[in-house]
């Protein structure tokens, strides 16, 4: 792969930053979007803004086309078995968070359990908390060891048969781990647990496939993959879809409405009411054009390639302490804590040499504690990221170790 002629494809990374190259390094929080991208929301805004669903005139009926185009290639992209698995939301959280208000609340009654990970990010803790308040479930968590991996012993004494919902996260954004996602879902359906996959860090860095991983939900953003913000997906096996009540009420959701009653449509349309985000869900349609003419396993590849290259180089650096897998399969990041400075100082100096990292706790606060550390800096990557920008990392890294003490 011309991994530099792709670069060359993102318009932003081509800037400088307090005078130095752009090294763009956040892409665990957004990701930054290709022309292919940017062109096809102006070509969707130039020729047919219209709403979808709802009207004849024709440029209702083409943007209704390309809005339901993408719900096509997400099902493929995901391997789902029907698009009509396909639930168009804001992000992995409000994914999350309507599984939670519609299964949640029908399912769960007082004594069962919903077991996370320490892991989780806030979107995928605090939603069941909120849940476990309302039902009176019992929420209980896997421990992460030292190695920034799942206790396996912990998961077989905590897997049991009152487990109902089991929600992990495919790839944490906190340390790079990739999780035994078929494995742990396999476990689950063992002891009639339902699933729910949180997919942000994974889907558009590897191949999904939903149906071979065994998850019965599974979410992801389209902002973390090439696509516009506030555009994301809900996967749910219809079995599941078919018996959860609407969680939002408006248009679109309704078959008929008297003024005491309503009836509602089928998935997936009973789950999205009012007018949706149409440029940002066909805009996730064009983003999944462009990552699969690269090949998720050609991005996976180069994603592994970086953050190995990543943890070989960092390590060099005196004083660094690297949370997470230390070689081999991990996702495509690398979080780390310096001793001589505070996440936010050092963000600010790489910032001020040209590099867009983040620092804090990542939205993942029972995980610091876990590691005893008061936030990481966090240096994620994608196709787009070179070896010579990791090689400009671990330079900056090094001055600011003399810069801070």
């Amino acid at each position: 792969m011309d991994w530099h002629r792709i670069r060359s494809d993102f318009p932003i990374l081509d800037q400088q930053v307090h005078g130095h190259p752009l090294v763009y390094l956040d892409s665990a929080a957004s990701s930054q979007k290709p022309r292919a991208v940017i062109n096809t929301l102006s070509r969707y805004y130039e020729r047919d803004n219209a709403n979808v669903h709802r009207a004849l005139h024709d440029l209702s009926a083409r943007a209704t086309d390309a809005f339901e185009a993408a719900r096509k290639k997400v099902a493929r992209f995901i391997g789902a078995a029907s698009d009509d698995e396909i639930i168009f939301t804001r992000g992995s959280t409000e994914g999350i968070n309507l599984v939670a208000n519609t299964w949640g609340t029908q399912n769960l009654r007082a004594g069962d359990v919903i077991l996370v990970t320490g892991m989780e990010h806030h979107s995928n803790l605090v939603p069941w908390q909120l849940l476990a308040q309302r039902t009176g479930a019992i929420l209980k968590h896997i421990p992460v060891l030292d190695d920034g991996t799942l206790d396996s012993a912990a998961i077989d004494t905590l897997l049991t048969e009152q487990v109902k919902l089991f929600a992990f996260v495919h790839v944490s954004n906190s340390l790079g781990t990739i999780n035994p996602a078929r494995e742990l879902c396999a476990k689950a359906k063992a002891v009639g647990a339902v699933t729910l996959l949180d997919g942000a860090q994974s889907a558009g860095h590897m191949p999904i496939n939903v149906r071979d991983l065994g998850c019965d939900f599974f979410v992801f953003s389209g902002h973390k993959m090439c696509a516009p913000t506030g555009i994301g997906v809900l996967y749910g096996r219809m079995e599941l879809l078919e018996t959860m009540p609407p969680w939002h009420g408006g248009g679109e959701m309704i078959l008929n409405v008297t003024l005491e009653a309503s009836t509602y449509k089928p998935p997936p349309h009973r789950f999205e009411a009012g007018t949706p985000d149409i440029a940002g869900v066909i805009g996730l349609g064009a983003a999944i054009d462009y990552l699969e003419a690269i090949g998720l396993e050609n991005i996976q590849r180069h994603d592994h390639n970086l953050s190995n290259y990543a943890v070989q180089q960092m390590r060099e650096v005196p004083g660094i302490r690297i949370l997470g897998p230390d070689f081999g399969h991990r996702g495509a990041l690398v979080a780390f804590h310096l001793d001589c400075a505070h996440p936010h100082d050092l963000v600010e100096f790489a910032n001020s040499h040209g590099i867009a990292m983040r620092g804090g706790h990542h939205c993942t606060q029972p995980l610091m504690k876990r590691f005893k550390v008061p936030g990481t800096t966090r240096a994620s990557f994608y196709f787009y990221n070179t070896i010579e920008e990791i090689n400009r990392l671990v330079e900056v890294l090094l001055a600011a170790r003399k810069f801070f003490t």
